[in-house]
């Protein structure tokens, strides 16, 4: 059995803690790696590639040679990846200078002879075996081919490697998504201080204007009794255009998803659920917009939660 390379060991985000109180990491669905063992009877490789899925979706591409060990690799690939449509690729490359047997196997080719004869008597037309032909028969030249178990062992080893590359690969990416995320959070909390001292103001604006304009409209001999009843309808009406609980909530949803990153592991679906609260406190805060400045203000939200729920569709 050749010696294989070690297996990548170290945690290229850092360990932090989960509900369970080891932390997971942040992993990107997309990944790649590849590992070969040079054996002497040739060279056996297993490359492994993902891209995004909803759920796990698992693929082999594998010489007959190694279906028997498909439900090893899948269990193995299981352990350690939640979501992602993964291909697993396993490949065995004879090699060509391998040594020629001294003879060829008598008894097989006298049987061969004796078969060709009488397959030759029953059908004239046939044409006979050739050179090629016969010295491609099984077992012709002896049991050159490798070990199954040797190559079973040897391809659940490369997995290991194989698998210990691929989760860095997937957790570096991971790391540069979580930066981007958290970027978009800084952006969105800061639209949320700028605009939060402003929203008493803008309320208080918008109701007197209103008021202002129901006092050009309504005759001038409404009595009081009319006009308290008014007031108390626009005051409803400030209060109903009244954001400060849309803010407060953008911000919950936001420390959530702070919260998630930071724990890791398979927070895609969560974070996932998390933009569709964010994209509904933005919509939320559109509609009961009374000023131009929150209009904008919610358009500049949707776009920086758009871009996050972008980035968090490659998060395992």
């Amino acid at each position: 059995m050749p010696a294989l390379k070690e297996t990548l060991q170290e945690n290229p985000s850092g360990a932090k803690q989960n509900r369970t109180g080891i932390h997971d990491t942040l992993r990107s669905m997309t990944g790649y790696a590849v590992d070969t063992a040079d054996l002497p009877s040739g060279q056996l490789s297993l490359e492994l590639r993902a891209v995004n899925s909803r759920f796990l979706d698992l693929t082999f591409r594998m010489g007959e040679d190694f279906r028997a060990l498909e439900p090893a690799l899948r269990a193995n690939i299981g352990e350690q990846v939640k979501r992602g449509k993964l291909e697993c690729r396993v490949n065995f490359t004879p090699r060509e200078d391998a040594a020629l047997p001294a003879g060829l196997n008598g008894a097989l080719l006298a049987q061969l002879e004796v078969l060709s004869s009488a397959a030759l008597e029953a059908f004239p037309q046939a044409r006979p075996l050739g050179v090629q032909e016969i010295l491609r028969w099984p077992g012709m030249l002896g049991d050159t081919s490798p070990d199954p178990q040797a190559l079973h062992a040897t391809a659940l080893q490369l997995m290991q490697v194989a698998l210990a590359q691929f989760n860095a690969s997937r957790a570096r990416e991971g790391e540069k998504l979580k930066a981007i995320i958290l970027d978009r959070v800084a952006a969105i909390r800061g639209h949320v201080e700028r605009i939060r001292p402003r929203t008493s103001e803008i309320v208080a604006a918008y109701r007197e204007k209103l008021g202002k304009r129901l006092e050009e409209l309504l005759p001038a001999t409404l009595g009081d009794h009319d006009r308290d009843r008014i007031n108390q309808e626009v005051i409803l009406f400030a209060q109903k255009i009244d954001v400060d609980e849309e803010l407060d909530r953008l911000v919950t949803h936001l420390d959530e998803v702070t919260r998630a990153l930071n724990v890791g592991g398979a927070a895609g679906k969560r974070l996932d659920f998390l933009m569709q609260e964010l994209n509904r406190e933005a919509n939320t805060l559109g509609s009961k917009s009374a000023s131009l400045e929150l209009t904008q203000t919610s358009v500049e939200l949707k776009v920086l939660i758009e871009q996050m729920r972008e980035q968090i569709q490659n998060i395992e």
